[in-house]
């Protein structure tokens, strides 16, 4: 006969594992590592593993409760790693800049430089609002929920970081109109 942690444990991996991807996903564009990513989504499922006793399904599903224990657990781990002293290996001092290549990514990888400068540039807050309504195509609601904020706190902040991001782009595009010259028709 399977024990009321047997019960929980096989309801938490029903609920919870259809959505490993979406998390990887999101804590990939976070991260900007692989490895960083892995190690934040094993995070996060740990955390939500102990914490399952106290979810309570809501009407968008477990997703959101997942992607808020994320972006906490991500935030927490930025926030230890600024105040943390820094070391530098000497294997990565020595490499030359030419040996060193990102790691292949479907869609984000794509993008153009400047798209993804533009988007690191944002502060965490407003880059994950900007990730999850953009790519993860979550309403506002949602992201709310996610972040813990009000509906017009995340209206701002998508405003905020579009307003950044096309701002940044521009400069892009005026710099490049100046050093190409006028285009003849």
């Amino acid at each position: 006969m399977a024990s009321a942690d047997d019960r929980s444990n096989a309801a938490f991996e029903a609920q919870a594992l259809p959505h490993l991807e979406t998390l990887y996903r999101v804590a990939r564009r976070l991260t900007r590592s692989d490895h960083e990513a892995e190690d934040l989504v094993q995070e996060t499922y740990f955390k939500a593993l102990r914490a399952f006793a106290s979810y309570e399904a809501r009407a968008f599903g477990i997703r959101p409760w997942l992607l808020k224990i994320l972006n906490n657990t991500f935030l927490n781990r930025q926030a230890r790693e600024r105040s943390a002293p820094r070391t530098a290996d000497q294997q990565v001092l020595d490499q030359r800049p030419d040996e060193a290549s990102p790691p292949p990514e479907l869609d984000y990888e794509r993008l153009d430089g400047e798209v993804k400068e533009a988007l690191d540039a944002l502060s965490p807050e407003f880059r994950m609002v900007l990730l999850l309504w953009a790519t993860d195509e979550l309403s506002y609601q949602e992201i709310a929920k996610i972040l813990e904020v009000p509906i017009g706190t995340v209206m701002s902040r998508l405003h905020r970081a579009r307003q950044q991001v096309i701002g940044r782009l521009g400069e892009y595009a005026r710099e490049n109109r100046i050093q190409r010259g006028p285009t003849r028709r």
